[in-house]
């Protein structure tokens, strides 16, 4: 279980163990939390009150201080299984769901032809679509595509980089994603 970890004014920051949540709560870094509790920590105890520390962590906290990135200047990185997810596990040409172990990343100007590893020249497709197109773009394959690419935003990266996103993680996420978004679909 990861908690999403946000700058102070709410933008997303990473997501984080459970362990580096409580310190934290410990290191009183935690500004402001939301979500629901997820875990219960019990410390040690107080020698003069014996008073036992106890540390509750929230699944989505709002921590201290100005994070030294803009999250806004990041490019979210290009893998396979994100790539899958912004598609929805859909193959740009045939139109057919399949099962990750199914899909392939297929650039739609061919990496033969210079065409970039980028989000806006990559799609999802299956086995069969992606042999047929071969290295030919998909005007010389005879071969449309069903869906245009598009580069996620940050919030709909963090979403793509987490397999287990907690319900109420997911709908604080999806609050600010683009009304454009795949993911609404």
């Amino acid at each position: 279980m990861k908690v999403l970890k946000l700058s102070a004014q709410g933008l997303p920051q990473s997501w984080i163990t459970l362990e580096q949540a409580v310190t934290h709560y410990a290191a009183n870094d935690v500004r402001w939390e939301a979500g629901r509790q997820v875990a219960v920590f019990h410390g040690g105890h107080n020698a003069i009150t014996g008073e036992q520390s106890v540390i509750t962590v929230n699944s989505i906290i709002g921590t201290q201080g100005v994070p030294r990135i803009n999250p806004f200047d990041l490019r979210p990185g290009l893998t396979n299984p994100k790539l899958f997810v912004r598609d929805r596990n859909v193959c740009a040409y045939c139109g057919g769901h399949f099962h990750e172990a199914e899909l392939t990343r297929e650039h739609i100007v061919p990496l033969a032809h210079q065409g970039p590893d980028h989000w806006m020249n990559v799609v999802t497709a299956c086995r069969s679509c992606n042999h047929r197109k071969s290295s030919r773009t998909p005007e010389q394959a005879n071969m449309p595509l069903l869906y245009a690419p598009y580069v996620p935003s940050l919030w709909e990266d963090f979403i793509l980089r987490n397999r287990r996103i907690l319900a109420d993680q997911m709908a604080f996420l999806m609050t600010h994603v683009p009304k454009t978004s795949r993911l609404l679909a």
